[in-house]
């Protein structure tokens, strides 16, 4: 194999290694078809934002060395429909539950596996929540049972 051939495809491996979530940008610059997760540097920030838009908010609880997150980040979160579903219904955000307050709200919800997804209230009580990777049908789901009960009146 040339010297070509095998710079073009580390260049690819390198390319495809980067992951979309260290760059984070303002809703309305983000693609079209990505789920707009929150660039706030607090939960209650983004609680507050729930409340006033009367929404849930769907919580991805990850860290850097989980394969099921990255997946996730790949797969399911580009998925435009799966993308027009979170952002119509809820405020997003993400959570590395190993640096900046991640440890504490890891503590405070008991997560223990990685990915862990919340579907919370506007006062952070969880509505549904799943421990481990959810692809688009069960995610779907999640978010559909946590406005069900939105909906009923009967969060926790």
């Amino acid at each position: 194999m040339n010297i070509s051939i095998k710079l073009f495809l580390l260049s690819i491996i390198a390319l495809t290694s980067c992951r979309s979530k260290d760059i984070v940008l303002p809703a309305q610059d983000l693609p079209a078809g990505m789920v707009h997760f929150q660039n706030e540097n607090t939960l209650g920030a983004v609680l507050d934002k729930a409340k006033a838009k009367d929404k849930l908010v769907f919580v991805d609880f990850y860290t850097d060395w989980c394969i099921g997150c990255k997946l996730m980040d790949q797969d399911v979160f580009t998925d435009k429909p799966m993308a027009d579903f979170l952002n119509d219904n809820f405020v997003s955000y993400k959570i590395n539950a190993e640096k900046a307050n991640g440890p504490d709200l890891a503590q405070l919800y008991q997560i223990q596996v990685y990915p862990t997804l919340l579907f919370l209230d506007d006062r952070g009580r969880v509505v549904t929540r799943k421990d481990g990777t959810a692809y688009f049908t069960e995610l779907r789901k999640l978010g559909e049972d946590a406005l069900a009960i939105k909906e009923s009146g009967t969060t926790p």
